[in-house]
């Protein structure tokens, strides 16, 4: 199954002339998940061709506005649009309120349902999952409450041998057991190992979303081995004083945690307004680690 990530923002605090504020799809069996929602995101996600109707969960890292602003316009256009199905959304608490007073103050009413999760600060915890995959929160440091995800597939099951299949001529109840794991007994009795009916399943894929944070060291405690790890990058680090006030992180610091966590590949982003090019953040990140790449909006990267 496919399973992407579209970038729909890679600026920080600030839009530029090239580049939205902090917004992702992580897109798995064609089904899209909403990563935070700045100002203009449902734009982006009509340019990039993101399937509104689908769209049934969203995740908000914090509560800034250049990672929330957009959710007022977006859930208003989906009333327009005639949504009836439910909507999930994963936020810190405060988000229900907010919410709540827009739509007070302008004397508006949804016609669907929204399903506000509160996000807890307890250390790593499964927030959704379906029968592909799960999501989990785990909390980072800035300047408000702010959380990271993980998106990571479940253990898939091992591939049957079609050989094996006509050899033994398996039913379908046996086909289901031998490939959650189980050993075979034959007709005579004998017990023919799993492991000789079968071909191991592909890896889990995995995706780890972490920004406006610290460089954390105790990230190994949430994830590891990922296949994509995405970390905020705002200042080069001639401005790692500035990063630390701010709660920010520097590219070379973000390329340190990829190493740390022995992340696979490195994308980087929520880049100040301040780079006009952002070469240098890119290349600051890879000499450190290699596999880095710089986000740009409308970038898909394929796990």
């Amino acid at each position: 199954m496919k399973f992407n990530i579209r970038i729909l923002g890679s600026s920080s605090a600030l839009p530029t002339s090239t580049r939205m504020p902090t917004a992702q799809v992580v897109t798995y069996n064609e089904t899209p998940y909403l990563i935070d929602c700045a100002e203009g995101t449902q734009m982006q996600m009509r340019k990039f061709s993101v399937p509104l109707g689908r769209l049934q969960n969203i995740f908000i890292s914090h509560l800034h506005g250049d990672h929330i602003y957009g959710i007022f316009g977006l859930l208003s256009s989906f009333n327009l649009l005639g949504r009836k199905q439910a909507l999930n959304i994963y936020a810190p608490a405060k988000l229900k309120e907010i919410y709540e007073t827009v739509l007070s103050l302008n004397n508006d009413e949804l016609k669907y349902k929204i399903n506000f999760h509160p996000l807890t600060a307890d250390g790593k915890n499964l927030i959704f999952e379906n029968k592909f995959f799960e999501v989990y929160s785990f909390p980072l440091k800035h300047s408000k409450p702010v959380f990271g995800f993980l998106f990571i597939e479940k253990q898939k099951q091992q591939n049957i041998r079609k050989d094996v299949i006509e050899r033994y001529e398996l039913s379908v109840s046996e086909i289901l057991r031998i490939k959650a794991g189980e050993d075979l007994i034959d007709e005579d009795g004998e017990i023919i190992k799993n492991s000789e009916l079968t071909t191991k399943a592909g890896a889990v894929r995995s995706y780890a979303f972490c920004t406006d944070t610290l460089p954390l060291k105790n990230l190994t405690a949430y994830f590891s081995d990922v296949d994509l790890l995405y970390h905020e990058a705002t200042f080069a680090s001639d401005l790692k004083d500035m990063a630390k006030e701010t709660f920010h992180s520097t590219a070379k610091q973000a390329a340190e945690i990829a190493i740390h966590t022995n992340s696979k590949k490195l994308v980087v982003g929520h880049f100040s307004s301040r780079y006009k090019d952002v070469d240098s953040l890119v290349k600051e990140a890879s000499d450190v680690f290699e596999n880095t790449v710089g986000a740009e909006d409308g970038m898909l990267l394929e796990l």
